[in-house]
């Protein structure tokens, strides 16, 4: 590929642009000036083949170092899809029924009405465990079985399997117990060896000690004071709602930790991966098609159910707007219309994946034989991409010849 070399507000971008794909690397170096970006990573697979592969910026403000190659940084809900494949791999295997009561093996989980919760509702946000009642310790989400335990005691919100509400924190620790109860590991190790192990990918559930001076620290949002309210933030301030729990009562990671030793290492399942953009497309590329998941075994029926939307509402019941979710992954879902700012994810019509809080991005779309792996170290506005992250998705769909997204998905 072509090397790319350009001077950004806060240090350069380099990399390599397959011939086709230059207004994708465009968009991304515009990131840095129209957009406030301050470090990022790229990377784009055709058919297993990287067309787009950039870095560039800072990966640490406070000191001046500049993002390297092999920078990586927290991609937040992006760690949702690594987590899902654990459990869909442990299926395809044999070694966990998704559709059987996860009480089988989870025998405190059907406490206070869940006897027939299954891992599907899990994956798919209708679990009915989107927060917890019962006020949390500060360190709660680095204490794997205080959070397990929580939940298994917690009475859900509404009938299991009724109703559509993103588990933002709690997704991880369902998932990944039952990961864990299913293969005898964590979590983290679980995906380790048994998924980026395979997959040869820089990404982690639970980051090793000696990967700590590659990180990138993040610089979160802070939304300014005249901000307008989305639906999300309005009903995040109602005591007791879902918002308002997920937003006030899962400790002190985001605020105090989360750019910490501790932070990084524990295995926080729904938020703390770490990884790139290559990390994001490595993982991706192996779930576009029965040859791509060979390392792994996935078969094509698997595959193909990973885009089949399996929970959707007009409404979610944590997040306030229209969302579309298969098992583990968020679809393409158009706000545009319904929130200002936008706060979608506008993907092909096949396509599966997960947006980080922020804007951080990975996705698999089966039938562009695309696989697609976005990271960043500042945050966005918003519960799913901002306008950083929608324009490289854009810019990518369209050096495909793809023709819109008028209608909510990328189209050919």
């Amino acid at each position: 590929m072509p090397a790319v070399t350009a001077t950004v507000p806060t240090g350069s971008v380099q990399g390599q642009v397959s011939a086709g794909f230059e207004a994708v690397a465009e968009t991304f170096i515009r990131n840095f000036a129209d957009h406030g970006e301050v470090g990022a990573s790229l990377c784009v697979k055709v058919e297993g083949e990287a067309v787009v592969d950039l870095w560039g910026g800072q990966a640490d403000p406070e000191t001046g170092r500049a993002w390297a190659e092999d920078t990586v940084c927290t991609v937040f809900s992006c760690t949702k899809a690594a987590t899902a494949f654990c459990a869909h791999l442990l299926a395809e295997r044999g070694a966990l029924d998704l559709d059987a009561p996860a009480a089988e093996i989870w025998p405190e989980l059907a406490a206070n009405g869940k006897e027939r919760l299954t891992t599907r509702m899990m994956l798919d946000h209708t679990a009915g465990l989107p927060a917890i009642r019962e006020p949390l310790k500060a360190d709660c989400l680095l204490d794997w079985d205080y959070m397990c335990e929580k939940l298994a005691a917690e009475a859900p919100f509404w009938q299991p399997g009724t109703r559509s509400s993103y588990h933002a924190v709690t997704f991880g620790y369902l998932v990944g117990e039952m990961v864990r109860r299913a293969s005898g590991r964590s979590l983290g190790t679980y995906f380790a060896e048994e998924i980026a192990g395979p997959l040869g990918i820089d990404y982690w559930i639970g980051l090793p000690e000696a990967v700590e001076p590659r990180v990138a620290p993040i610089v979160v949002y802070r939304p300014p004071k005249d901000a307008p309210r989305t639906p999300f933030m309005e009903e995040a301030v109602k005591r007791g709602s879902v918002a308002n729990l997920f937003i006030f009562n899962h400790g002190d990671w985001k605020t105090q930790r989360l750019n910490t030793r501790a932070g990084r290492a524990a295995e926080i399942g729904a938020a703390g991966g770490i990884t790139n953009g290559r990390g994001l497309a490595g993982l991706f590329a192996g779930m576009v098609s029965e040859e791509a998941a060979r390392p792994l075994g996935f078969s094509a029926a698997t595959l193909a159910g990973f885009g089949q939307c399996s929970a959707a509402t007009h409404q979610d019941g944590t997040l306030m707007v229209p969302v579309r979710f298969g098992p583990g992954f968020m679809l393409s879902m158009d706000n545009r219309k319904r929130v200002m700012g936008g706060d979608s994810v506008i993907l092909g019509p096949r396509a599966f994946g997960h947006v980080g809080a922020g804007g951080s991005l990975g996705f698999a779309d089966p039938e562009a034989g695309l696989a697609f792996g976005y990271a960043m170290n500042r945050q966005g506005a918003g519960v799913f991409l901002n306008e950083r992250g929608q324009g490289l998705v854009d810019a990518t769909y369209r050096a495909l010849g793809w023709r819109g997204n008028a209608g909510g998905f990328w189209v050919r």
